[in-house]
């Protein structure tokens, strides 16, 4: 429970204590609800100020994602520049087993509001995007600057007309210069290029509404007059025409020149090596692309769905006058409180805009007040850019480890986050392993020190009593069939390079088949590595089996093929 000073029922850790008995009992689906046996060093980093990032950094089994749960809860409840209607929580996890794993221990906890995803999650190409298969265009696409070509493949479409033209009207001809329609595009500065167009259209109305400086005329009526001006609306399509997102980055990666343009940092190898033949095969590092262009862009039906929203309104108040005026015309004088429906305020009161249609918005699209982000030495600087721009104040809690990073993670936190646009910076360590026994540690340690000899490899508080058990691959059935038989509750995983396959192995209740890469953040009673050896190789292929072997909580079993 929270209260004021923190949490109620802290464990002692020692070897007699219940919460070490705990951390032996068996895995089930769901993570467990853990706050009676939060420990001291991670209670301090669940009740630390939200102002700022504050990196979670800790190896295996320390407990780094059961913080962040709890430090989601905790902050909604204790900071109110936190609550729902300031933004709220966004948590956002590596793969949607980890989701699932983690699903119920928020609500145990309180706290339903927190939004939870992964980065994939955050753009709508994601659920069908294939991972990139040649690791230099993967390189390529993973930078902030690649990122930040997204505004200057927008900018070449908001170009304004340097030519004169003159715009017919009912009333006199009205000359439209280039100086007319910078200022025009002026107008627009700030607003989503999509967006954008309908306050271009409404500054050109009144830059030829002074213009034709008539005291008759209305700006309502030269709106009607110039709807359907087909030059007009032409040369404003073609200055500033309305974009789609997946078009703009399906044309960076098929028109060579147009890459050329936005990206000029990049070697014409490079320029050669983004282009393919299906531009909208939309990959994982296609993703933070699509997602700053339309983030930029804006939604290309939101000037359309506001000129129906406003006709809709316009609609039910005239029905709404209609029936005033009946009421109005069956009072007896016509004098009165009665008289009052025809105040408009009280008019617009009655018109119910929540009953007229509107777009259900996207709960993913931010901004949040504060995002968690667990796994975190995983992103690259692109999908970083993607959580920046849905959290403006930079309020971050940040878990990972550095040496569970794939793609290898040389620098200190500090300078990673700071690269990325990070400045107020604070990072707390852990290093007690509570889940992982001394002796899979023992055999994991020397897999990830082989690759990664400064790596943090955190301490065991406790041993298991059961060695690893090394075999073959013929033993699968007989060591799942086993442990089953012995083990009326917990979840056993087989985990392989090709583990999930179909014939992978013989599926069995409380047994899950997962890769390396989909096993990160879950823990198993039992862990069963298949061919560890073919993983990899480099920082990449160590920090597989070092994760995979530290899943286990109770006995890693390693099984080979020769």
């Amino acid at each position: 429970m929270f209260t004021a000073d923190g949490f109620e029922g802290h464990a002692a850790l020692d070897d007699q204590s219940a919460f070490i008995a705990s951390l032996g009992s068996s895995r089930s689906p769901r993570m467990r609800d853990v706050l009676g046996t939060i420990q001291s060093d991670q209670d301090a980093i669940i009740r630390a100020s939200s102002r700022g990032a504050l990196v979670v950094d800790g190896g295996p089994g320390t407990g780094k994602t059961v913080v962040a749960l709890h430090r989601s809860a905790h902050l909604l409840y204790s900071d109110p520049r936190l609550g729902h209607r300031r933004g709220g929580v966004l948590f956002v996890g590596p793969h949607q087993p980890y989701l699932a794993y983690v699903a119920d221990v928020l609500p145990s906890l309180g706290e339903e509001g927190v939004q939870t995803c992964t980065v994939r999650d955050l753009v709508a190409e994601g659920a069908g995007a294939a991972a990139e298969a040649d690791p230099r265009v993967a390189l390529l696409k993973s930078s902030a600057d690649m990122v930040k070509a997204i505004e200057k493949a927008v900018r070449i479409y908001e170009e304004p007309p340097t030519g004169e033209m003159t715009v017919t009207t009912p009333w006199s001809d009205v000359p439209l210069g280039p100086e007319d329609w910078a200022e025009a595009f002026r107008a627009a500065a700030g607003t989503p290029h999509n967006e954008a167009r309908e306050q271009i259209w409404e500054e050109l109305l009144t830059i030829l509404f002074d213009k034709l400086d008539d005291e008759d005329l209305s700006a309502d009526v030269l709106r009607r007059a110039l709807r359907h001006d087909e030059e007009l609306i032409g040369t404003l399509d073609r200055a500033w025409p309305t974009i789609d997102a997946a078009d703009l980055v399906g044309d960076l990666w098929s028109v060579p020149s147009y890459l050329r343009m936005c990206a000029p940092w990049l070697s014409r190898e490079d320029v050669s090596a983004l282009q393919r033949a299906d531009a909208q095969a939309w990959t994982v590092s296609d993703l933070p692309l699509l997602d700053a262009a339309r983030q930029r862009l804006g939604d290309p039906e939101a000037a359309r769905r506001l000129r129906r929203h406003n006709a809709a309104v316009a609609a039910e108040r005239e029905r709404m006058a209609g029936v005033i005026d009946d009421i109005l015309a069956a009072d007896d004088d016509g004098e009165g409180a009665v008289t009052m429906l025809r105040g408009k305020d009280l008019q617009d009161s009655l018109i119910d805009e929540s009953a007229l249609p509107s777009v259900d918005p996207d709960r993913l699209a931010g901004p949040f007040a504060h995002i968690v982000v667990d796994e975190a030495q995983e992103l690259t600087d692109a999908e970083w850019q993607m959580l920046l721009l849905r959290c403006p104040s930079r309020s971050f809690t940040i878990v990972g480890d550095r040496a569970q990073a794939r793609h290898g993670f040389t620098r200190s936190w500090q300078e990673r986050l700071e690269q990325i646009g990070f400045d107020r910076i604070s990072v707390a360590s852990l290093s007690i392993n509570y889940r992982t026994p001394e002796e899979v540690m023992a055999e994991a340690e020397p897999a990830i020190r082989e690759a990664l000899p400064d790596a943090n490899v955190p301490t065991s508080v406790r041993s298991s009593g059961v060695p690893v058990v090394h075999g073959s691959v013929s033993d699968l059935d007989s060591v799942l069939d086993g442990w089953l038989e012995a083990h009326a509750d917990g979840v056993a995983c087989v985990i392989g390079a090709h583990a999930g396959e179909a014939g992978a192995f013989r599926a069995r209740p409380r047994v899950r088949s997962l890769t390396p890469a989909l096993s990160k953040g879950l823990e198993f009673d039992l862990v069963v590595l298949i061919d560890p050896d073919t993983f990899g190789t480099g920082i990449e292929g160590a920090v597989d089996r070092y994760v995979a072997m530290t899943r286990a909580t109770q006995q890693l079993v390693v099984l080979t093929s020769s």
